[in-house]
């Protein structure tokens, strides 16, 4: 794109997490939160390693939360916020922050949409003024909306329509996956629905889902808790909290019956299969076993299904996994572990899927070894940290956590969550999760190679 536990917080209060009380062989990612008088949460994690920062403004709506006639519109939001205010025309947010040699972007999620920067800690003061005023109005009119409704459209045709596979594996299993509305519609959006959105629409979405009361602003980087926070109230803390809808129920439970879709593609050259379970609850005991049972059976090309079924058998052509739209950690309603897989012409999505459930048995009835579980928390702990490095990124990280757990410090929990995660865990998610009856299949199968459709009865 452009690329609910409740909160600890109380207003005012401010916590602060220092490396004092960190492990010895772990480090402990510097989390200070305040949360101010209109709502707005903020996390600062400092690092003077670098005259540098990192930037995310985090809005706690996305794809579920979009109307139901207007597919796609979320996205289509996080366009517009790059249109201009009635202070900050179009392009000045970007010349801004890519004059002074940073870089931004933002994204749309199905339980957030975060826009991110990264700049030298001198660009800080003109970011958040940005920010602040994109979240006060945006300058809706007519002809913003017609050309970032055109973009949006080009950006399916491209990334979508003209594609191999088309996402399949992350837009069509959902589709098929969910039954609610809110977790089954394509996020992407219809291009009807697109061209049906109104400049009553765009107010309407930004007055009740952008108000400080619903964002979480994160910053990393050179610069104090004590100097963020005050810039935070300096440019945000005038802005009135704003009423939010209150979200509908999404919640659904696993499947109770295996569906299995044929999809033919005019563009791919060999055939596709895309394998989904629904995952445990976010904060369910299962979340932590079930992102160490990912990487064991998709985890790169140590994993079981990797040599199993691309090295051993020689079925497929690779093998990939993925959480949804995010990660195992980041999100807050219904969501999917994915395995996708090209796979040989000369064989078959039901060889594949055997091969899947026959490794999956395995570590439903043995277990793991000692060893191939440190080996799989070792990696998940150095791409863990890996992924905090950058400023951007661990900006990022802490607003997302903050919006979605009510807890920043969550950064702090997981490789502890995941260190914690036992072979019989394993064994237990395997045969909660991982099983037919929760099994959604999509089998891609280029055009040329798609049987015919069987003769109607008595036809000659």
């Amino acid at each position: 794109m452009r690329r609910r536990l409740l909160p600890a917080l109380l207003g005012g209060l401010l916590i602060t997490a220092s490396a004092h009380g960190a492990t010895p062989d772990r480090w402990q990612v510097p989390v200070s939160v305040k949360k101010l008088d209109n709502g707005l949460t903020v996390v600062v994690s400092e690092d003077h390693s670098s005259p540098t920062v990192g930037v995310s403004m985090v809005y706690h709506v996305g794809m579920r939360l979009e109307p139901q006639d207007r597919t796609g519109f979320a996205h289509l939001f996080e366009h517009l916020m790059f249109e201009g205010t009635p202070n900050a025309k179009e392009g000045v947010f970007d010349k801004v922050i890519t004059g002074g040699g940073g870089r931004n972007n933002g994204s749309t999620r199905p339980d957030f949409t975060n826009y991110i920067e990264m700049a030298p800690v001198s660009a800080l003061e003109p970011i958040l003024w940005l920010e602040a005023d994109r979240m006060k109005t945006l300058d809706f009119n007519p002809t913003t909306l017609k050309n970032q409704q055109d973009v949006v459209k080009e950006e399916i045709r491209v990334n979508v329509k003209n594609q191999p596979y088309g996402g399949f594996m992350w837009i069509d299993i959902g589709q098929q996956a969910f039954q609610k509305w809110e977790n089954n519609h394509d996020g992407y959006g219809s291009f009807e629905d697109l061209e049906g959105a109104s400049l009553e629409d765009v107010a309407g979405f930004h007055r009740d889902y952008y108000g400080p009361n619903n964002a979480v602003l994160g910053i990393a980087g050179d610069v104090t808790p004590e100097q963020a926070f005050a810039l935070a109230e300096k440019y945000f803390g005038t802005i009135p909290a704003r009423a939010t809808p209150k979200a509908p129920d999404f919640r659904e439970g696993l499947n109770t019956q295996e569906k299995r879709i044929q999809q033919t593609d005019a563009l791919a050259q060999v055939p596709a299969i895309a394998a989904a379970w629904k995952m445990p609850d976010r904060g369910s005991k299962d979340q932590a076993a079930m992102a160490v049972l990912g990487d064991v059976l998709a985890g790169g090309d140590a994993s079981r299904f990797y040599q199993g079924i691309v090295k051993g058998r020689e079925l497929a052509l690779n093998v990939e996994s993925l959480y949804g739209l995010t990660s195992p950690w980041e999100y807050d309603g219904p969501t999917l572990f994915t395995v996708f897989a090209l796979y040989k012409p000369n064989t078959s999505a039901d060889a594949v899927l055997a091969a899947m459930d026959e490794e999956i048995a395995k570590v439903a009835k043995n277990g793991i070894t000692d060893t191939e579980l440190q080996r799989v928390k070792t990696k998940m702990l150095a791409d863990w940290y890996n992924g905090l490095e950058a400023f951007i990124s661990r900006a990022d990280t802490v607003a997302k956590l903050q919006t979605l757990w009510g807890d920043a410090n969550v950064v702090n929990k997981i490789p502890g969550w995941i260190e914690g995660v036992t072979s019989a865990d394993i064994q237990r998610a395997a045969k909660t999760y991982l099983v037919r009856s929760n099994r959604t299949v999509i089998d891609r199968v280029p055009t040329a190679m798609a049987k015919p459709a069987a003769p109607a009865a008595g036809a000659k």
